[in-house]
């Protein structure tokens, strides 16, 4: 009992934190008297709920595309048919996540615009890499002569690998999958510099009027969303551990 109210300490503080940075009667007397100096201490430019959720879409969007196009990528070249592309692939997502996501937005936005669209390509460049290089690690991880054993039972290639190599491979993939997404609630602050909205969008304004109350709103939201989210994907990836001792 103790146990299980430790683990649900971490969320339902979190989810204390973002009510109390979403409502403004909650937070202006915290901020006022953690700056008592500041003469505005609460963002009202827009609901910072309103902020969220648009952070949230433009992580969640994002994310979904890099999950599954890591999938893929991964699925793909450890295939025989693939193999050959392996090395390419592990050595692209590599370099593509060298190059900063304010590097890709500066190249983006003259094709693409200003807004959501360049800020999820930039996201989704940055948080391939994690995906991928879990998909291939998870699948070249398991042992041959379980594979065999599956061939031998009458298992199509499709069938292998939906039956046997990615639920054996589920953990390894989860663990990328969890780390694109909790870099991308992060990065995805910088989207409020070309007006993608979200949680940066409090913190840039902090910035450009030295209010420090509102880049701290903004900073402590989008960090609590963070510890969530890793928590929540953390409990998923836990479940694929007992699945895989369990069958094991």
């Amino acid at each position: 009992m103790n146990r299980r109210l430790r683990q649900l300490a971490l969320p339902a503080l979190g989810l204390l934190t973002l009510v109390v940075v979403s409502a403004p009667g909650l937070l202006a007397p915290l901020m006022q008297a953690l700056f008592p100096e500041v003469a505005e201490p609460v963002y009202s430019r827009a609901s910072v709920g309103r902020l969220i959720s648009e952070h949230l879409y433009l992580v969640g969007v994002s994310s979904l595309s890099a999950t599954i196009a890591g999938l893929l990528i991964g699925i793909g070249v450890t295939r025989t048919s693939g193999r050959a592309f392996l090395q390419l692939a592990q050595d692209a997502t590599s370099l593509a996540q060298t190059f900063p996501p304010v590097a890709v937005l500066a190249l983006a936005v003259p094709v693409l615009g200003f807004g959501f669209t360049p800020t999820v390509v930039a996201l989704f460049v940055y948080s391939v890499l994690p995906v991928v290089k879990n998909t291939i690690a998870g699948l070249e991880a398991i042992p041959a002569n379980l594979k065999e054993a599956s061939v031998g039972m009458g298992m199509r290639p499709v069938e292998l690998l939906v039956r046997t190599e990615l639920p054996l491979a589920a953990r390894v993939i989860m663990a990328g999958v969890r780390t694109s997404v909790v870099l991308n609630i992060g990065t995805a602050t910088i989207g409020a510099t070309i007006g993608a909205g979200g949680l940066g969008r409090v913190i840039i304004a902090g910035l450009v009027r030295d209010n420090t109350a509102w880049v701290l709103t903004g900073a402590v939201a989008a960090a609590t969303l963070a510890l969530m989210v890793d928590w929540a994907l953390a409990r998923i990836e836990s479940s694929f551990y007992s699945a895989n001792e369990t069958e094991v």
